[in-house]
């Protein structure tokens, strides 16, 4: 069979493991139990593809798919049946309440001012409406705060026509174990909910998942341990890994002692070394912190990256690989099993999130696996 000739006018391959992401949910389901066990899809996917990754979870089972903004949440709908809810976790931007219930979307609702839009609109349509709320337990970014919850729990007509699904909050620290502010969160949550007896709960990320099982309550919300980032930190990390990036060989040549390599001579050569030049750069989200510092690996052989990283291309030390397997076109992994998304944050001095979420469009992506 011909190769797919978008594939080879790209200049990376960016490959997608559907089954593993499989494996991660299913794993997360078992610890998580018997909490349901939702599914993040926020920022596409973490950058992977939220259709595909949302199709493949289907089938394994979840019906709680999270994601950040409305429109989002929009492109996200066709893509899974009706019987699975799809929340909005910044709720509803003003006047965009109808927007929900024509694209059957749940809102998260952070502050009296999304309740209030909220619980309008359930009253135009004359139904009532599900949404989640969300409190503030600690982390001081999204969520009613305690005065409001109590302004909230002494007026009873605060809700009225809004079913509450959830009650939810967010964890700052679950991903350090033994961080004191886990506990006094947890605590704080669990004084909100033993005001609300009857409401299911949603709490846990990721790595609380890995945390206690009081935190876990009725929904957990994987995220980033689904696409293979490890969850706790310092810890040997437990899911698969997902992503694997290949880039292309541009061009090889070899350079002399003393000539340098980039821009603004980042880089000089102490003897003579076999350079290849590789068709990824920082405008593909390859982090412009790893200059000199990151690697590629070649037929499990690793290589250093040397001078800057340009907006289109890195500079490999190749130098004692075989010619032959330095071609034009040949490909180079920059993330694969042995070096993982974790470990390319490291070297970047930030975190495995990042490094997925800014994978960029110019790549040539390819599925596998994630069938029934």
């Amino acid at each position: 069979m011909a190769p797919n000739p978008q594939r080879r006018r790209s200049g990376a391959i960016l490959t997608v493991d559907l089954d593993a992401i499989r494996v991660n949910y299913r794993l997360l389901r078992a610890r998580a139990a018997p909490a349901a066990c939702s599914a993040v899809l926020k920022s596409d996917a973490y950058g992977l593809g939220a259709l595909a990754v949302a199709a493949a979870l289907y089938q394994e089972g979840c019906r709680h798919f999270f994601v950040a903004h409305l429109d989002e949440g929009i492109a996200l709908r066709p893509g899974v049946p009706a019987d699975a809810a799809i929340f909005v976790l910044h709720g509803p931007p003003p006047d965009t309440e109808a927007d929900f219930t024509a694209h059957q979307l749940t809102p998260v609702l952070n502050s009296a001012q999304q309740v209030a839009g909220w619980r309008a609109h359930a009253k135009a349509q004359g139904r009532a409406l599900g949404a989640v709320l969300q409190v503030c337990s600690g982390m001081s970014r999204m969520g009613l705060e305690p005065a409001e919850v109590d302004a909230w729990l002494a007026d009873p007509h605060y809700l009225d026509g809004i079913e509450m699904l959830y009650l939810m909050s967010h964890l700052a620290c679950a991903e350090q174990s033994e961080h004191p502010m886990n506990a006094m969160q947890l605590e704080r949550f669990k004084a909100i909910r033993a005001r609300l007896p009857q409401c299911r709960a949603s709490f846990a990320n990721s790595s609380a998942i890995f945390l206690p099982k009081d935190y876990h309550f009725d929904l957990v919300r994987p995220g980033a341990a689904l696409y293979g980032i490890a969850p706790v930190a310092g810890a040997a990390n437990p899911m698969q890994p997902v992503v694997r990036l290949q880039g292309k060989i541009l061009q090889t040549r070899t350079i002399a002692a003393g000539e340098h390599v980039g821009y603004s001579r980042r880089y000089t050569a102490s003897e003579a070394r076999h350079v290849a030049t590789v068709s990824v750069g920082y405008a593909d989200g390859w982090l412009r912190s790893m200059s000199t510092l990151g690697l590629a690996v070649v037929d499990g052989v690793r290589v250093p990256q040397i001078g800057a990283i340009s907006m289109d291309s890195i500079t490999l030390d190749v130098s004692g690989i075989a010619p032959e397997r330095l071609a034009p076109g040949s490909l180079v992994d920059l993330i694969c099993a042995e070096h993982t998304v974790d470990a390319v944050a490291k070297l970047a001095n930030t975190i495995g999130y990042e490094v997925l979420t800014n994978l960029g469009a110019r790549y040539y992506r390819e599925y596998t696996g994630g069938g029934a």
